[in-house]
């Protein structure tokens, strides 16, 4: 069998840690901050981790030698 690729699309998104869990990006900022509140806006800073649900599906089939 030949090897799977890995999703070029999945590559710039993800970033998966030393323990195995999935990184990406916060949701929810790229428009609309002025219905936002301060609050809101900082909490979007930075990366989040994925649920393990979500991780699954990515690690499995985007990412899979990842």
């Amino acid at each position: 069998m030949p090897k799977m690729k890995t999703k070029s699309s999945a590559k710039k998104r993800f970033k998966i840690t030393k323990s195995g869990k999935v990184k990406a990006g916060q949701a929810g900022k790229q428009h609309g901050m002025i219905k936002r509140t301060n609050d809101q806006i900082r909490k979007l800073r930075g990366t989040t981790v994925l649920k393990d649900c979500d991780a699954k599906v990515i690690k499995k089939k985007y990412m899979p030698y990842g």
